[in-house]
């Protein structure tokens, strides 16, 4: 009896063991593209467990994806050490200007994370590249005629009208990145916000294969974990304040803040803003005074935040104050904002800028077209209708 007891125990317990060890895991939001370059490009995505993973990658040559064993790019965050954490952020390098080259996300589930040397795995997952085709992404060519993007902020949490402004895939795809420009969100009071609410839609209309670019709104500095806010983008430099080229075309990003004095008593003392934005200030003097901003054909800003002395509040002084007397001098061809949730086209001499302001609305889509010669800007409603239209 003492014999058949220890075998029936052991047998649970192998039960149990493969039980366990068969977790798999899954994919439950993306994957997402983020700064492509013309030699790489950053795939993020979300699991519903704890997995290690990488990405592979093939060139999109008429061959099967499985002709051959493909290149693994695995996620670098952990400087040298596989991450093993739920979202995932994987940079694909060594690659060829102008040439597309598909991809697949891979993940191995963790069981157990004992401790260095000591991991338990489950099952892997692979996305399927043969009953479905694999998403592909263009590196950047070294130079453009012409760059053309969109621009959505304020959206506030209505998943529904991002989809509305992007229902058409033709239109969408003729761009070269969008722009997403603050306040997608009302508070991050949980991360799953910014993944139902802004990065879900984003990846089933178009992130996949065409990437998009993201700014800090005032919205997103609140809520519990507006902290986290960072670790679902793969900002290039300093987190939300950034630079992107496409040719000679240059862009930046800037974090403009909250939109109120940090001791305003609604804030609890959680912002130490003011001082983030003044050592932003300084990066940006090294921005406009580098060779690739001299030399560029076309300089265009992104703030959320836009300059305004009338009626202002602490965050447009922000801008006016700190950022305006860098970029005044620094030959910007165009800042594009949010927060007013209205429309306006500011002319230099409107604002204390010196140089001209778009400020889009809370429910609709800038379709911008930056050449060396000329700014088109279209502005269209849910409704796919032009209501705007700008040429500089």
């Amino acid at each position: 009896m003492k014999k058949f007891l220890l075998v029936a125990f052991t047998l649970l317990g192998v039960c149990a063991f493969a039980q366990e060890s068969s977790q798999k895991s899954k994919v439950v939001c993306g994957p997402y593209v983020q700064n492509v370059t013309t030699t790489g490009f950053t795939v993020m995505w979300i699991s519903d467990v704890d997995a290690m993973a990488w990405v592979e990658v093939a060139p999109e040559d008429g061959q099967s994806f499985y002709y051959a064993d493909r290149p693994k790019f695995y996620d670098l965050t952990g400087a040298g050490i596989k991450p093993v954490n739920k979202i995932h952020r994987v940079t694909v390098s060594g690659l060829e200007p102008g040439t597309r080259y598909r991809y697949r996300i891979m993940m191995k589930a963790v069981d157990k994370y004992y401790h260095f040397l000591d991991i338990k795995y489950g099952r892997e997952y692979g996305a399927n590249v043969y009953s479905a085709e694999p998403p592909v992404v263009k590196t950047l060519e070294t130079s453009y005629k012409e760059v053309n993007f969109s621009v959505v902020n304020d959206i506030h949490e209505k998943d529904s009208l991002l989809r509305r402004l992007f229902s058409d895939p033709v239109a969408t795809r003729r761009n070269d990145f969008i722009f997403f420009n603050g306040d997608m969100t009302s508070s991050v009071t949980s991360v799953d916000k910014i993944v139902k609410y802004e990065l879900t839609p984003a990846c089933e209309l178009f992130a996949s294969e065409l990437p998009f670019y993201r700014s800090r709104g005032n919205h997103e500095f609140r809520g519990r974990d507006a902290i986290h806010f960072t670790e679902y983008f793969a900002f290039p430099e300093h987190g939300p304040y950034y630079t992107f080229k496409y040719g000679n075309f240059f862009f930046l990003v800037m974090d403009s803040g909250e939109d109120k004095p940090d001791n305003d008593i609604e804030y609890q003392e959680a912002y130490c803003t003011d001082p983030y934005l003044r050592a932003e200030a300084e990066w940006l003097k090294g921005v406009v005074a580098s060779e690739d901003w001299k030399n560029a054909e076309r300089r265009i800003v992104f703030s959320h935040i836009p300059p305004q002395t009338k009626d202002a509040w602490h965050g447009n002084w922000n801008m006016s104050s700190i950022f305006l007397p860098v970029l005044n001098d620094a030959g910007v061809d165009l800042m594009i904002c949010g927060h007013r949730h209205k429309y306006a086209f500011e002319k230099v001499g409107i604002s204390d800028a010196t140089f001209p302001v778009l400020v889009n609305s809370t429910c609709e889509r800038a379709d911008i077209k930056v050449t060396p010669k000329s700014i088109t800007i279209d502005i269209f409603d849910p409704s796919g209708k032009n209501v705007h239209s700008v040429k500089l």
